[in-house]
């Protein structure tokens, strides 16, 4: 598989990047970010783009594979409306677009628990979540699915950890015992996106179990 993984200076996308760097199936990976990853690899491509609404629609590094795990997003903390819809909205249809949807290809938008799929709830980062995942599965992608990570276990070798893993990393025992359901390793997500790629599944919108489920039957 040929993939484009974007977000990889961020926790979620710098873990599925490790991870798809050492399965045999993934043989080649273009990073799109602002800023360089900090990886290096034989597999791995970088291409650096300040804006990803300066992309061209046509972009002839953008074609050519097999899915995009789009893993780019901020918080809403802090942030206008007006400007957490230009990056998570306008920014990740532009860039999808800019992937050349076509049946032979899936994209994977990493969202989030709490995405409103209604486009109808009080929480405006919610609303805006859900309007970008519906409006990415009406593209013409072979599949594109909406990634509602629960909490994560970082892979080993990762330096772009969240500040409050740090804090609550002592929870995963825990949380794992009570709530299985809330949490997954980046390589379980990263295997489970290979297998919704490849295979599609009955869901566009993917919960934990959800991830578990293709996991296991990923063959890498």
């Amino acid at each position: 598989m040929k993939i484009i993984i974007t977000g990889a200076t961020g926790m979620v996308g710098e873990g599925i990047l490790l991870e798809c760097l050492q399965l045999p199936k993934v043989t080649e990976i273009l990073s799109v970010s602002r800023k360089p990853c900090g990886i290096s690899h034989p597999k791995l491509k970088e291409y650096l783009v300040a804006d990803f609404l300066s992309i061209d629609l046509n972009d002839e590094k953008l074609k050519g594979y097999d899915a995009c795990f789009f893993c780019a997003g901020i918080s809403s903390v802090g942030v206008s409306e007006d400007e957490y819809r230009r990056i998570t909205y306008d920014t990740t249809l532009h860039f999808a677009k800019a992937c050349n949807p076509n049946p032979k290809m899936s994209f994977i938008y990493v969202s989030g628990g709490g995405t409103d799929s209604s486009e109808k709830g009080r929480m405006a980062w919610a609303r805006i979540k859900g309007k970008t995942e519906n409006d990415l599965m009406k593209l013409p992608f072979k599949q594109a699915f909406g990634y509602r990570i629960g909490f994560m276990i970082a892979s080993p070798g990762q330096k772009r950890v969240l500040k409050y893993y740090n804090y609550f990393s002592w929870l995963i025992p825990i949380i794992k015992a009570v709530t299985p359901n809330m949490i997954s390793t980046m390589r379980e997500v990263a295997l489970s996106m290979i297998y919704a790629a490849q295979n599609g599944y009955p869901k566009n919108v993917i919960e934990v179990k959800d991830i578990k489920v293709m996991a296991g039957k990923t063959r890498y």
